[in-house]
């Protein structure tokens, strides 16, 4: 960490700069950005710093990796100003969201649980024809009865994204393949979890990317780390902030 800023009075942005592993122009633009307090000035017009400074840079250099830049910024330029309370909520607000991932999370991981192996569906009723499923996919009355709901269900899920049969090129008629049942079964069950379709939409599409249920669980596991790393990021970044409130004093 170079030399050690709490030890001296007056610090040059290169001080500063190279005890962080940042570039003299990234410190200024901090200090622009409200990230940091005003500098202080020489006589000849150069930027001087004090050990609450190297404080600032600290606190702000540790919320990142919990709240990210655009939010940590904020919660510097709220502290800075004298709006701790802002700050404070902001930080709720990336607490929150937090959460809600990682309810999300907990809900993919539920939908793919409760996913029974892929059966023939049986015939149902629907608009369109309800024949049995065949080895070129299944027709939409049959994988409505089978999923419990109404083929106007998979036509507005089918609107929103979320399923994308092909169609007969006899008949016209819509015909579901296995990822196609495979995604309207996990539709329906976060539909069923309480999940909005623009909530479902992003998941599906991470079930497409991965190639299938199997291989997004290597996604899931990564997911889950990203979120731990995440919640313990924002308890160093907690630890530094605080120093430095108690620091501003």
């Amino acid at each position: 960490m170079g030399r050690n800023l709490q030890n001296s009075e007056r610090l040059r942005p290169v001080d500063l700069a190279r005890a962080h592993g940042l570039s003299t122009q990234a410190v200024r633009n901090y200090e622009e950005a409200g990230i940091l307090p005003d500098a202080g000035r020489t006589p000849h017009g150069y930027r001087t710093y004090t050990p609450l400074h190297a404080r600032a840079l600290r606190a702000f250099l540790a919320l990142v990796p919990g709240h990210g830049h655009q939010t940590a910024t904020s919660i510097m330029r709220a502290v800075n100003e004298g709006a701790v309370e802002e700050a404070f909520r902001l930080i709720d607000e990336s607490h929150a969201q937090l959460l809600d991932d990682r309810r999300t999370l907990q809900a993919v991981e539920n939908a793919l649980r409760d996913l029974e192996p892929t059966t023939a569906p049986e015939p149902g009723a629907g608009s369109e024809p309800a024949a049995v499923s065949g080895p070129d996919g299944t027709f939409i009355g049959p994988l409505a009865g089978k999923l419990g709901i109404r083929p106007a269900t998979l036509r507005k899920w089918e609107r929103a994204g979320l399923v994308r049969p092909r169609r007969h090129p006899r008949t016209g008629y819509r015909v579901y393949d296995e990822a196609d049942v495979r995604d309207a079964r996990l539709t329906h069950q976060l539909r069923r979890g309480g999940y909005l379709l623009e909530q479902i939409a992003p998941l599906i599409a991470q079930v497409r990317a991965a190639g299938g249920l199997e291989p997004l669980e290597a996604a899931l596991c990564d997911w889950r780390g990203r979120l731990s790393a995440r919640g313990r990021a924002m308890l160093t970044g907690a630890a530094e902030l605080e120093a430095y409130l108690r620091q501003c004093g």
